[in-house]
Formats: C-alpha cells, structure tokens, sequence
C-alpha cells in the first residue's frame, strides 16, 4: 500500500494556504489604501497650489491699482476716473 499522509500535514498546508491568502488580500487593500491616499493628497497639492496661485493675481492686480472681479476671477482696470 501507499503512504498515507499523517492528517497533520494537512492541517499544516491547509493553515500555511489560509496565511497566504490572507496575507495576499492584506496586501491588495494596503496598496489601495495607498494609491487612494496618494490620490487624495495630489488633488489637496493642487488645490493648494492652484489658491496660491489666484491669491498671488489678485494681490498684483490691487497693487496694479485695478479691481478684483470676483465673478470672473479676473482682474479688471480700476473704476477710478470713469466717465464725466
């Protein structure tokens, strides 16, 4: 007759097949988790760089003595000596 594997064996590669896919799918959520991350904070840099950006134009456009067009986010001339 053929050896038969002792029953404890098979409780050992059924416990070392559970670890690894349980590791592997620990993993998968881990490197998600990341990338989400990552996502997120790239979108936060834009933003901040983006409202850097705006405040550094408005800022020039009063020391140019024009107006803030807050509707447009444009900077327009100066209502200052209009018409007569």
């Amino acid at each position: 007759m053929g050896q038969m594997i002792a029953p404890w064996h098979l409780l050992l590669a059924g416990i070392l097949a559970i670890a690894g896919v349980t590791w592997l799918v620990h993993e998968i959520r881990e490197d998600g988790a990341r990338s989400l991350a990552n996502a997120i904070e790239r979108q936060n840099n834009d933003a901040e760089n983006s409202a850097h950006e705006k405040r550094l134009e408005y800022d020039s456009c009063l020391d140019a003595g024009g107006l803030w067009d807050f509707s447009t986010g444009q900077c327009s001339r100066s209502a200052r000596g209009g018409r007569h």
